[in-house]
């Protein structure tokens, strides 16, 4: 057991929260019991996801993505106020960490897609959100692969037998980041998503483009950052995955 401020300046060090220029307030966003037992884990703080959480008593729900964004409506009416409601009633904390969790180093989004892909000397480029590492595949294997370990079918820009060595990365919806990837040189960008623009992008740059998921990318940092929780605090933990095809 733990008390909810104790897990939240926690986070805060451990994911270094102040380090980041986000979209979203990082840490408890909805305050509920004080002490903690039991963590939810899961991708967006979604009214499903959220009714799992009450049907499973968690003290707590973990997410990657929780709410009050920026340049949204601020006022509290219809699904937000549903899902905050359902939170309020039912005492549990809500904890939301969104580009910090991205980045870490140990239990990040980046950093645990690269050990499902099996990239080798996965490392940040510079200071951005965007990874990079060394890879002896095809498109085609690596696709194979992507759809193996997420099982989601990726959309794939690129020739198929084309030979890949260095890759570059960033879960989400991080399309516009391929600059970073034709920067270094990479044979390939694996993102979340995909834009209009970008296929002609990669394509007159000589670079490979997958669109693997947001929330396929997505699911396994607050995973990881749970399961250190639950051992660091000896609390129980679930992760629950509502499906999202994008």
């Amino acid at each position: 057991m733990v008390n909810q401020e104790i897990l939240a300046g926690y986070c805060q060090q451990y994911l270094r929260v102040d380090k980041f220029d986000d979209y979203c307030p990082n840490g408890l966003q909805i305050q509920g019991k004080p002490d903690i037992k039991k963590i939810i884990s899961g991708v967006s703080a979604n009214q499903d996801l959220i009714d799992a959480a009450i049907d499973e008593k968690a003290d707590a729900l973990f997410v990657h993505h929780g709410f009050f964004w920026k340049n949204e409506a601020s006022e509290i009416i219809g699904i937000k106020k549903n899902r905050i409601k359902a939170l309020l009633d039912n005492d549990i904390n809500l904890y939301t960490y969104h580009l910090p969790l991205d980045a870490h180093t140990t239990v990040g989004n980046n950093i645990q897609l690269a050990q499902r892909l099996n990239i080798k000397n996965p490392e940040p480029i510079g200071d951005t959100l965007v990874w990079q590492g060394e890879v002896e595949t095809t498109l085609s294997k690596l696709s194979n692969t992507i759809e193996q370990a997420l099982n989601r079918v990726p959309l794939v820009f690129g020739d198929d037998d084309k030979s890949l060595k260095r890759i570059a990365w960033c879960t989400g919806g991080a399309q516009s980041y391929i600059e970073h990837a034709i920067n270094i040189n990479a044979d390939c960008f694996i993102t979340g998503e995909v834009s209009e623009q970008i296929p002609a992008i990669a394509f007159e740059n000589n670079i490979a483009f997958v669109s693997a998921g947001h929330h396929a990318t997505e699911r396994y940092g607050v995973q990881a950052l749970c399961q250190h929780l639950s051992q660091k605090f000896n609390l129980k933990c679930q992760f629950i995955d509502i499906n999202n095809q994008v």
